[in-house]
């Protein structure tokens, strides 16, 4: 992380702490899904980066060299091509699950949404709370370095405490888990399990975001320090009938788990044993294309990185290692908000000058009521106390990129970059994001405060732009969705 970078206003994330990364912060160590390929590619081959992927990226130099090292890359491809046919797309797990008693008592958000200070006042009066293992720096002096042997020690030592005292229990025999968020009218049911690393190393489980080498890092040491993993990856299926069949008939009766956490989000638990839904469940995920990671870039290349350090000791196919945890929801369920923008200056120019500046590449019209865009390519701005209503020009919209042609790249590239000099939003100042979750009033507020000058409300990326991306092998621009309802953490682990 940059030194003095902090998470910006209004994206529920961490402040800057000694040695562990915010999830704002992007910058040159990027990786990222290598575009028009099977595999993502890394920045900088000394960057710390993923031991399977450079394991891959051998191969194809391999591949392409004298006779003898052709036959070598090859040989591996084919290894590789063989123990991903053996494997399943996603397995059913032990899931390691909250008494039933404890649920309540162990569910936390997830670790990187609030900041340590945020975190040590939900722990108070709640000695079972998961942040004791997925923050465990909050049982430690204020200060420690969250990168320091002692924080993960101390996760070790939470999560086996909880385990002594029963709060945690691991169920008996392999199953799956229907998992349903409510939030409002919004409700949405998925499958819990594990999904397998070497769809994810060779692109069937797709990706859309750059991550980071010292973000993954920490992931790695926790999943090692745990010997498990604990945090799930948000995964996303092109809706089918057949899957979301068989979990509604899963979570037809009552469930093992219903809480109410405290942001009014309702998750409920139901365990799937019976052994020939396991069986459909398990061949309708064999039978799909792809999966999508929504959210967790990180914490999957981590379990890549941890099932690569641990092949060579353990190359079982079926080990525990070779899958991470994992929740994936139906596409047509999923809830995407906007992340909205807010600047600082107009970059020099008066009111009047930047509002005619805007139209030559918008239709700008006053608006009574804060604008919230309904559609793509229009956008609301709060500017004065005022709120207008700007529709892009039509030709100015390259609808043969899937990410160019996103609300959020329309934006940068024909208003945030030409008008008011944003080139590079991950390291420019002057910019902040603000979550859709904290609604046109939050947003209008952090003009009317005179910390911003301008705010931008944008239309949600849609599910489907976000899959065109990962089907080119791009990347989605930064901060470009905001998922609603949050998982959970605790309610469901994979022991390695």
């Amino acid at each position: 992380m940059r030194a003095g970078c902090s998470a910006r206003v209004g994206e529920r994330a961490e402040p800057a702490r000694v040695g562990r990364p915010c999830n704002c912060c992007y910058h040159s160590a990027f990786r990222r899904p290598g575009a028009n390929s099977d595999a993502p590619a890394l920045a900088d081959p000394a960057d710390g980066g993923s031991l399977a992927l450079a394991a891959r990226a051998l191969t194809r130099r391999l591949s392409i060299g004298p006779p003898h090292t052709r036959r070598e890359g090859q040989a591996a491809t084919d290894k590789l091509a063989e123990r991903e046919s053996t494997m399943s797309l996603i397995t059913p797990i032990q899931g390691l699950r909250p008494a039933p008693s404890r649920a309540g008592d162990v569910a936390a958000p997830p670790y990187d949404v609030m900041s340590a200070e945020e975190a040590r006042r939900m722990i108070d009066g709640r000695p079972w709370s998961f942040l004791h293992v997925s923050r465990p720096e909050v049982d430690l002096p204020p200060g420690t370095d969250p990168f320091s042997d002692a924080v993960y020690a101390k996760a070790r030592e939470n999560f086996e405490r909880m385990l002594a005292a029963g709060v945690l229990r691991r169920d008996p025999e392999p199953r799956y888990y229907a998992y349903r968020l409510t939030m409002g009218g919004h409700r949405q049911t998925g499958l819990v399990g594990a999904a397998s690393v070497a769809a994810y190393d060779n692109g069937r489980i797709k990706k859309h975001e750059y991550t980071r080498p010292a973000k993954e890092d920490d992931r790695v040491r926790q999943i090692e320090a745990l010997s498990a993993q604990t945090g799930p990856v948000l995964l996303v299926y092109r809706a089918q009938a057949a899957i979301d069949e068989i979990l509604a008939r899963a979570s037809a009766g009552a469930p093992d788990i219903d809480i109410t956490a405290g942001d009014d989000v309702r998750h409920e638990l139901w365990s799937i044993d019976d052994t020939d839904r396991i069986a459909r469940l398990t061949g309708a995920f064999d039978a799909l294309d792809a999966l999508y990671v929504a959210d967790g870039h990180h914490r999957s290349a981590a379990a890549s990185r941890v099932a690569a350090a641990r092949r060579a000791a353990d190359p079982d196919p079926d080990a525990a290692h070779q899958y991470f945890l994992a929740v994936v929801f139906p596409h047509d369920q999923m809830r995407i908000l906007p992340y909205n923008r807010v600047v600082k200056d107009l970059h020099g120019l008066d009111a009047d000058r930047f509002l005619q500046r805007i139209a030559e590449a918008f239709r700008v019209e006053p608006s009574d009521v804060p604008f919230a865009p309904d559609k793509p390519a229009e956008f609301g701005m709060y500017l004065d106390g005022r709120w207008y209503r700007l529709a892009l020009d039509p030709g100015r919209i390259p609808r043969d990129d899937p990410v160019r042609r996103l609300d959020v790249s329309l934006l940068q590239d024909q208003l945030i970059e030409p008008i008011l000099g944003i080139a590079d939003p991950r390291r420019d100042e002057r910019i902040d994001f603000v979550g859709g979750i904290r609604g046109l009033d939050g947003l209008a507020a952090r003009v009317d405060d005179g910390g911003m000058r301008v705010a931008f409300s944008l239309h949600p990326t849609r599910m489907q732009e976000l899959m065109a991306v990962a089907d080119a092998g791009e990347v989605m621009p930064p901060k470009s969705t905001w998922f609603e309802p949050k998982l959970a953490d605790g309610l469901v682990s994979h022991m390695l």
